[in-house]
């Protein structure tokens, strides 16, 4: 068996490269079952129905809109009259593979999220899991999968899926092929070579690359999250497991996520947790890295009273002056787009949350979610390290304040290294004047219970 689960499944290289392996599975008997979100779509993503036209292999949409075609100007139209039903989506990130192993966190399918297109690049996180906690994972999906809200691709498209569909997926797939091996040649990395080899899996299963085997603990929210939030049902949701662990801290909380947009009960924490003389370090998107504008944006609000409070506020660079910790080539980081996707959080260097949900009022009270909180100090050493890697100066921007002259409010300026050498900037980094201005205006509307 194969069950994936993705907010997002992109038609690109990427997406169509995974969609015929599916298809090569399905061929060899294996039962295939993908569920969609269908929030955020793009011309081409329809290419996953060739799944739907194969006898063991089926699709399925969650939460999805009424029109099925890719015209924006009708889908947000749509949204315009249905906005509180298509306003919840389904956020998790989840493949598993026999109910055997699983790969969990905070990355979509598509190019931009395997750091495959030079234009666009999300660095993410992903675990990769065996063991007892995977058929908890498992389980997860099955709830989602036989969710009311998940509706067959097959009920929703107008026209049925053939074989014929699969075969043009297959050719589609070779084209796939060779532009990523053209993009390969542009970034420096044989993406197709290591498919081949089977790395880093077959050395997973072959014991050369050794497992750290520790506790976990599965957080997921219910598929039916906001009946459970206004009391309508019952059922579990993973924000207060997530927000106790962080609680829970005695030293240390590290936090990365490209959104931040936190609650007050979670601002309360993250203070409090100060007084307490742990140490907090948030690593969050610049303006200049950010995916969007909006969430960013109500992020603003934000930075001052964390750095009063003595939080450690970094901002990813877009061009990075080393790679490491980043998951990514230098040759790559050169191109100057980088932005990070992943979301996690190490807790005393003892545990660490990885998953899909954002440190933001979306991911706690809008969108599904899953994860796990693992018990382990090797992983959140590993995980630690690289955190302390992407928040060099040459990396990140370090937020400060600076006081002001006489009835002067403090100023908040951005600390940075470019060519070995320290820069302070006093106005925000961004990449024109026009972005800096939207950014601006944006942060007027009170959106924040949205982001």
């Amino acid at each position: 068996t194969l069950d994936l689960q993705y907010f997002i499944f992109r038609g690109d290289q990427t997406g169509r490269l995974l969609t015929a392996a599916l298809l090569r599975a399905a061929d060899r008997g294996v039962r295939v079952r993908v569920l969609v979100d269908d929030g955020d779509v793009a011309a081409g993503d329809e290419q996953i129905l060739a799944l739907d036209g194969h006898a063991g292999a089926e699709v399925r949409y969650f939460n999805p809109f009424a029109y099925r075609g890719r015209s924006r100007f009708r889908r947000s139209l749509e949204f315009l009259f249905n906005g509180r039903r298509l306003d919840y989506r389904m956020h998790n990130k989840l493949l598993v593979v026999d109910n055997s192993v699983a790969l969990v966190g905070g990355r979509n399918i598509g190019n931009q999220y395997f750091q495959v297109d030079p234009d666009s690049q999300f660095a993410d996180d992903d675990v990769f899991a065996a063991g007892p906690i995977v058929r908890q994972l498992s389980a997860t999906f099955d709830e989602y999968w036989n969710s009311e809200l998940a509706l067959p691709a097959r009920a929703l498209s107008p026209v049925k899926p053939t074989s014929t569909a699969s075969t043009h997926s297959r050719a589609g797939s070779h084209k796939s092929s060779q532009r990523l091996a053209q993009t390969s040649k542009s970034n420096g990395v044989d993406y197709l070579g290591r498919s081949a080899s089977g790395e880093p899996y077959a050395g997973i299963l072959s014991g050369r690359l050794a497992l750290v085997w520790a506790p976990a603990e599965v957080v997921c929210d219910n598929p039916e999250k906001r009946k459970i939030e206004h009391g309508a049902r019952a059922g579990k949701l993973m924000a207060p497991s997530v927000v106790a662990a962080a609680n829970g801290a005695q030293t240390e909380l590290l936090v990365v996520t490209p959104y931040f947009v936190p609650s007050d009960d979670e601002l309360t924490i993250l203070k409090d947790l100060r007084q307490r003389n742990a140490h907090v370090g948030i690593l969050t998107n610049s303006l200049e890295t950010a995916p969007g504008l909006t969430a960013y944006a109500g992020y603003t609000h934000y930075r001052v009273p964390l750095l009063k409070a003595g939080v450690n506020l970094y901002e990813a660079r877009a061009r990075l002056g080393n790679a490491r910790g980043s998951g990514q080539t230098a040759r790559l980081s050169r191109y100057g787009h980088y932005a990070l996707h992943g979301k996690l959080f190490v807790i005393d260097r003892q545990r660490v949350f990885i998953g899909s949900m954002n440190y933001d009022q979306r991911s706690r009270n809008i969108n599904t979610e899953v994860g796990l909180i693992i018990d382990s100090g090797e992983l959140a050493r590993q995980t630690a390290a690289r955190f302390t890697a992407m928040v060099q100066m040459d990396n990140a921007y370090t937020l400060a304040l600076r006081p002001g002259g006489a009835n002067i409010k403090s100023r908040l300026v951005w600390d940075t290294l470019e060519n070995g050498k320290p820069i302070e900037y006093q106005r925000e980094p961004a990449r024109s004047s026009w972005q800096r201005m939207r950014a601006r205006w944006l942060s007027l509307l009170p959106l924040d219970s949205e982001l």
